[in-house]
């Protein structure tokens, strides 16, 4: 699908079906300014996790960042994504169970699970509600923390005036399948990493089979250390914690399991992106009913949008919001 420059998103968001409205009264706006600039480690799931929230005024609509992963942070260097947006909402950024300050703080007394930290979304929705006055929130989820936000979408949409998925998981299976034949085209002419990949069994069988699947992905987006050893024990220690979890993520299949959303969701897709598929996620935008969606590609992006192309990334979110604001 081509994307329409962002004039015509706003004007064809104009012209649509009214999406979901905020509960919150009329007056919500008339208050002091509140300024917050805090973390905030709350019970959330048994654990005590690490909630940053940042504004100016906490009267703003409130954006909650959903995180890739497992196990990583967008905290640190946020601001480089989300200076533009600071001038329009609440900036929030949660550090799931596993990862950088929650993981600090205290470890999952147990092997996490997706349907746990579905449950540990809500509970930091559920909080950010309360602590803000809010009824409803913008939730964004850049690859991994689509899982999570598309249970959100499925089970809880009341909550949100929006959905941002951004290089989303959908069906992952089939977007390793993908990347898996790109990756042995790409290096058709290097022995070793065919070799490497011809020995790739999916669905996965063993933590090997991702590692040799991210090593020679990262290395031909740039990443020379991919082929050290530094490297495949750091990845490995990763895929200790978190393999079960990914083998959980490949049995995902939005098209199947979320035809219709409740809320509005918009698609943010890097067109070089074959980690999540591109491809995939818009198949899955143009299938997907829902009161209101639009799909927003980025030319000059792969998988890390809001790095790749950080300015316009901002600028889509805002075209799409001002055009239906918050009542």
């Amino acid at each position: 699908m081509i994307k329409p420059a962002l004039p015509a998103l706003l004007f064809a968001l104009a012209l649509a079906a009214p999406a979901c409205r905020s509960a919150e009264p009329a007056d919500a706006t008339a208050h002091a300014a509140v300024r917050i600039d805090a973390l905030f480690t709350p019970d959330i799931g048994g654990i005590r996790q690490a909630i940053e929230i940042k504004t100016d005024d906490a009267g703003k609509p409130v954006l909650l960042f959903l995180s890739g992963g497992p196990g990583s942070s967008m905290m640190n260097g946020s601001d480089a994504f989300s200076t533009v947006l600071k001038k329009k909402f609440t900036i929030v950024h949660w550090d799931q169970r596993g990862a950088g300050r929650t993981l600090k703080l205290n470890a999952s007394p147990g092997q996490p699970t997706v349907g746990q930290m579905g449950s540990d979304t809500r509970q930091v929705i559920d909080f950010l509600r309360e602590k803000l006055k809010k009824e409803k929130i913008y939730l964004l989820g850049s690859s991994w923390g689509n899982v999570l936000g598309f249970h959100i979408v499925r089970h809880h949409p009341e909550l949100l005036h929006a959905y941002f998925a951004v290089n989303p998981v959908v069906s992952q299976l089939a977007s390793e399948k993908e990347l898996l034949a790109a990756l042995k085209h790409h290096f058709k002419d290097d022995p070793v990493a065919t070799s490497e990949l011809a020995g790739v069994k999916l669905p996965l069988e063993n933590d090997s089979d991702l590692f040799f699947l991210r090593k020679w992905l990262f290395y031909k987006d740039g990443m020379r250390a991919a082929t050290t050893e530094p490297f495949k024990t750091g990845f490995l220690q990763w895929s200790k914690a978190w393999s079960p979890v990914w083998r959980e993520v490949m049995q995902i299949d939005l098209p199947g399991e979320l035809p219709k959303a409740d809320c509005p969701v918009y698609f943010f897709v890097g067109k070089n992106d074959i980690q999540t598929s591109a491809g995939i996620a818009t198949q899955y935008f143009q299938q997907l009913e829902a009161p209101k969606k639009a799909l927003v590609l980025f030319d000059h992006s792969g998988h890390q949008i809001h790095k790749d192309e950080p300015e316009k990334f901002q600028d889509a979110i805002l075209a799409i919001v001002d055009a239906e604001p918050v009542r």
